[in-house]
């Protein structure tokens, strides 16, 4: 099966991403049982040592905890969840408006251009 992967970032980190996202959707909920190394790097196509390497970052970043013998979890800390949100969030919206200022958009277009989205 696998995954398409772009070819400017590494794979890890998007996986990293992939797994950050279904967290903040809430398709993986807190509390909730990840795949193994082995059946999650099967289904992404990827070598295993990426994935542990992947599941260790996530650790790192108390996105998820090792249970010795069940393997790893999406953390059930609430606050770090919405930590999460708020850090994406931010790293979002300054990414965005570094790009805007870039090309010279004033803010009045933008605000003019995300309300007409809106209203689709």
């Amino acid at each position: 099966m696998g995954i398409d992967f772009l070819p400017d970032k590494p794979i890890y980190q998007q996986l990293i991403d992939r797994i950050l996202g279904d967290i903040m959707r809430g398709t993986l909920i807190p509390g909730e049982k990840l795949p193994s190394v082995r059946e999650y790097a099967i289904e992404a196509g990827v070598n295993a040592n990426t994935m542990q390497r992947v599941y260790k970052e996530l650790e790192q970043m108390e996105i998820t905890e090792t249970r010795r013998g069940q393997g790893s979890f999406v953390t059930e800390n609430q606050q770090k969840i919405e930590a999460l949100r708020d850090d994406m969030k931010l790293q979002l919206v300054t990414t965005f408006l570094q790009s805007v200022a870039a090309f010279g958009f004033t803010k009045d277009e933008i605000v003019q251009c995300l309300k007409d989205w809106g209203d689709k």
